[in-house]
Formats: C-alpha cells, sequence, structure tokens
C-alpha cells in the first residue's frame, strides 16, 4: 500500500490537527520520499515509519510537537539535518537498520538539543572501533545509545508502569478480601442470630408445652370437683 494512501486510512475520520500518534510501518514510498504526511499534524508525537523504503527525509513536514520517531529498517543514509529543522522538540530517534556507515552522518543530530534516545541496532557504524564512546561524544546530549548510557546502565521501560497496574490490582484484590471478609463477619453474625432466634423458639414451644400441661391438669381438678358435688348429694 501507499503511504499516502496508508496516512489517508490511519486518520479514522479525524483530522490531521487531531492526530497525536501516527503508524504507517510496511508501507511503501514510490520514490523513496515521504508522502502524504503535511504540517497540519502540528499535534502529532509519536510517528512509525518502519520499513516504508525511505531513502530521504526532504520531504518531512513541521512537526513542533514531535518526540518519537521511529525510521527502523529503512534505507537512510544521510541528510539527517531535516530532523533538527522540522522535529526540534525531538527526544527519541530510531535509525537501527539503515545506511548510517560514518559519525560524520550523525554531526546534524548535535542541533536536536533534546534528543536523549538514539536507536542504532544494525547500521554498519556500530561496527567501528570505540562506537559508543565516539557517539557520546559527538552528541553530548544523548543519554542512551541502543537502549543503555554510557555507563552500561539500561534505559527505563513501560515496565514500571505494569508494576504500578499490578500494585494497583493487588490493591484491588486486598479490597475485594476485606469485602468477602466483611461478608463473612455478617454470615457469621447471621448464624448466630439464627441460633439465637431459634433457641428462643425452642424454649417458646417448651413453654407452650408447659402452659397447655397446667390447663388440662386444671380442668382434671374442676372435673374432680365436680364428681364430688355429685356424691355428696
Amino acid at each position: 500500500m501507499e503511504m499516502k494512501k496508508r496516512i489517508s486510512l490511519e486518520l479514522r475520520n479525524k483530522t490531521p490537527a487531531e492526530v497525536a500518534e501516527l503508524v504507517v510501518d510496511n508501507c511503501r514510498s514510490s520514490d523513496g520520499e515521504i508522502e502524504g504526511l503535511t504540517d497540519e499534524f502540528k499535534e502529532l508525537e509519536f510517528l512509525s515509519m518502519v520499513n516504508v523504503g525511505l531513502t530521504s527525509l526532504a520531504k518531512l513536514p513541521k512537526l513542533p510537537k514531535l518526540r518519537k520517531l521511529e525510521l527502523s529498517d529503512n534505507n537512510i543514509s544521510g541528510s539527517l539535518e531535516t530532523l533538527a529543522e522540522k522535529c526540534a522538540n525531538l527526544t527519541y530517534l530510531n535509525l537501527s537498520g539503515n545506511k548510517i556507515k560514518e559519525l560524520s552522518s550523525l554531526e546534524a543530530l548535535q542541533n536536536l538539543k533534546n534528543l536523549k534516545s538514539l536507536d542504532l541496532f544494525n547500521c554498519e557504524i556500530t561496527t567501528l572501533e570505540d562506537y559508543r564512546e565516539s557517539i557520546f561524544e559527538l552528541l553530548p546530549q544523548v543519554t542512551y545509545l541502543d537502549g543503555f548510557d554510557a555507563e552500561d546502565n539500561e534505559a527505563p521501560d513501560s515496565e514500571a508502569d505494569d508494576d504500578d497496574d499490578d500494585e494497583d490490582g493487588e490493591e484491588g484484590a486486598g479490597q475485594l478480601g476485606d469485602y468477602e471478609e466483611e461478608e463473612e463477619e455478617e454470615d457469621e453474625e447471621g448464624s448466630e442470630g439464627g441460633e439465637v432466634g431459634l433457641s428462643y423458639l425452642m424454649k417458646e414451644d417448651i413453654q407452650d408445652e408447659e402452659d397447655d400441661g397446667d390447663y388440662v391438669e386444671e380442668e382434671e381438678e374442676e372435673e374432680g370437683e365436680e364428681e364430688e358435688v355429685l356424691l355428696f348429694f
């Protein structure tokens, strides 16, 4: 699918100004240039154009809010000055799997003052001697290169958010447990209440039987008195 058509489909009845994230991976640019992307995408913060056959970024529009740009598995070899001109607030750039061979190809990235993370996996430049040290020296604003900082500390990712979600889930489970405990307490109280009620009813029945017995005895006594009166006469 052509890039221009893919972008049109990805809009999903939205205007370009309403789009914050755009993914057009695995489509095709007919001449190695960006097509269908305009400066109307002024709210765009994340753009992914993985494996689309790009050889140049010359037609990249001005995207003032763009922070993350995925350009892996293309045929880009240089001309990166466009990024500093059009995407000044870029913080993450993935150029893995491109034709980046020399340090000089990356010099234009020095003007991306907010760039914190750069990925160059599977680029020929990674085979250079002292590759990592050279990149950190060339681009001092970059904290993470290929996922690690200069001291080989791994870059943070979304795992922290997942941990927060797990904790929330545990808290939720705790609340559910509390609710179940309350139900059990209520059931116990209900059972005790039922036992008390049953005991009360049994006592009432016994009392009724005793009262009935007293009534029968009274009747027998009255009948006996009547018989004595008759015999007297």
